[in-house]
């Protein structure tokens, strides 16, 4: 498998299931994810802006190929309803063929951007 072809999981969290379904919809119709999982009722606590804050979230995980990372990063943040939403990269490794191929002929190619 080329490198660009590598599957990756990108993690982020949303404030609403409405949200994320609207973000990963939008992933999947324009091929930049071949599938998105959605984790509601995730709690989350953290500081932000000197203050400490506790929020239900909805937990998402993007499935891509590496080649197109930086497309669903700047795709999800475009869409995303968070001032500095949570994205994190997280390369997959093995797996299985058949999964993994099918990752690829669910997303475009780079060049196809």
């Amino acid at each position: 498998m080329a490198n660009d072809d590598r599957p990756v999981l990108i993690y982020t969290t949303f404030p609403a299931l409405a949200d994320a379904k609207r973000v990963g919809e939008a992933l999947v119709a324009a091929r930049l994810a071949a599938c998105i999982n959605m984790f509601p009722g995730m709690i989350s606590v953290f500081e932000w802006k000197g203050a400490r804050e506790e929020a239900n979230e909805v937990a998402m995980i993007i499935k891509t190929r590496a080649g197109l990372t930086e497309a669903v990063l700047k795709e999800t943040k475009r869409l995303h309803p968070y001032e500095l939403p949570a994205l994190l990269v997280l390369p997959a490794e093995g797996g299985s063929a058949e999964y993994c191929g099918w990752i690829v002929s669910q997303t475009r190619s780079p060049e196809q951007q």
